[in-house]
């Protein structure tokens, strides 16, 4: 169920154990929010889909995001590479900085974003 402060992002089952898939929801003001979602057993991480060295969009194709080892999410712009647990750059032109995270969690196997001023501790639970 969505609310106004809770928005449905897509289903569990679309995005296979270990993979990322690139979604859009719109914004105020009509600014599309472009979003990565994770998926880590049966939860997930979820984050901007932008670069915090560029601001790209770390894509190179269409839900183009892991490395070929399937560990990381590799930035297509700098082959900066970032933790799937945490976001974290670990290699390219960024280290130590992160991607954007956006709270979320999975609901009745589907995957809502959390209002901005929910914050989830590392497991993903909001604390």
């Amino acid at each position: 169920m969505e609310t106004d402060q809770e928005r449905r992002v897509c289903r569990l089952d679309e995005i296979p154990d270990g993979d990322a898939r690139g979604f859009s929801l719109p914004e105020k003001g009509g600014r599309p929010l472009g979003l990565i979602v994770v998926r880590i057993g049966s939860g997930v991480r979820v984050y901007e889909n932008r670069c915090p060295h560029r601001g790209t969009p770390l894509d190179w194709a269409p839900d183009r995001f892991l490395d070929e080892t399937g560990k990381y999410l590799v930035c297509s712009t700098h082959a900066a590479l970032f933790r799937l647990e945490d976001g974290e750059c670990v290699s390219g032109p960024c280290p130590g900085e992160s991607l954007g995270i956006r709270p979320a969690r999975v609901r009745d196997g589907v995957v809502v974003l959390l209002p901005p001023r929910a914050v989830l501790d590392r497991s993903n639970r909001l604390s």
